[in-house]
C-alpha cells in the first residue's frame, strides 16, 4: 500500500488552527503529510485532546534514560498518542518502544519527507493507519540541521496538548525551548530528579503525578 504525500497550506481546511494561535506569523505556510491524515485533521475525535509531545536533550543522565523508557512503556500500554521528532538518543528509544504498541504516533523529521527512506517499523505503522509523518520543510531540505530541528520542535510543541521534556541540559537550547512552552501556558512535565531543577524553575510539573 502506497502513502502519497499531501500538501496542506494555510488556506486548506485541514490546516491545524492551533499553529496560528501559538506560532502567529511564524506558522508554516505549508505542511507535508504522509500517512493517516485523520490524526491531524480530527485531533479531538481521534486523540481526545491528549496528544503528548516527547523531548529530551542529547546528553541525559542514566537515571532519566531509564525513567523515559518506562514512561514510553506506560504510554504504549495506556494507548496515549504521541508526537515528536524522535531524534535524540532518548527520543529514538521512546519511539522504538511506542512502535511496538497500537496507539497513534505523529513523527516530524527535521527535514523534507519527500524521497525519504522509511525503515520497516515505520512502514508497518503506516500500513496500520496509526502513523503520520509531518514536515514543514520542502524538498530542498534533505538533511537535518540544528536550525531545522529547532523550528521542528516549536512546530511539534504547538500541535501537542501536553509536553514532557525528560531532561534539558543546563544552558541548552532545550531549556530555552522549555521557557517558551511555559510562556505559551501549555502543560509542561518532567521527571522529579535533581538534574531537572532548571525545568521546574521554568514551570514544569511532576510527570510522576500524572503518570504514577
Amino acid at each position: 500500500m502506497t502513502h502519497p504525500i499531501e500538501r496542506i497550506t494555510q488556506t486548506h481546511p485541514n490546516y491545524p488552527t492551533q499553529l496560528k494561535r501559538y506560532l502567529k506569523t511564524d506558522a508554516p505556510e505549508t505542511i507535508w503529510a504522509r500517512g493517516n491524515i485523520a490524526l491531524l485533521t480530527n485531533q479531538q475525535a481521534h486523540l481526545n485532546g491528549d496528544l503528548w509531545a516527547l523531548f529530551c536533550s542529547s546528553r541525559c543522565p542514566g537515571q532519566i534514560i531509564l525513567k523515559a523508557h518506562e514512561l514510553a512503556q506506560q504510554f504504549r500500554e495506556s494507548g496515549r498518542p504521541t508526537i515528536g521528532g524522535y531524534h535524540s538518543p532518548v527520543e529514538k528509544e521512546c519511539l522504538r518502544v511506542l512502535l511496538r504498541g497500537s496507539q497513534p504516533i505523529i513523527l516530524c523529521p527535521a527535514r523534507s519527507i519527500e524521497n525519504m527512506r522509511l525503515n520497516p517499523e515505520w512502514k508497518e505503522a503506516l500500513a496500520e493507519g496509526r502513523l503520520l509523518l509531518l514536515s514543514i520543510f520542502d524538498s530542498k531540505h534533505r538533511r537535518s540541521t540544528a536550525v531545522l530541528a529547532s523550528q521542528r520542535n516549536t512546530f511539534v510543541a504547538a500541535l501537542a496538548d501536553k509536553i514532557c521534556i525528560a531532561h534539558a541540559s543546563e544552558g541548552s537550547k532545550t531549556l530555552q525551548f522549555a521557557q517558551q512552552i511555559s510562556e505559551w501556558g501549555k502543560p509542561l512535565f518532567t521527571f522529579d530528579v535533581p538534574a531537572n531543577r532548571s525545568l521546574f524553575q521554568c514551570g514544569a510539573q511532576r510527570i510522576e503525578d500524572f503518570c504514577p
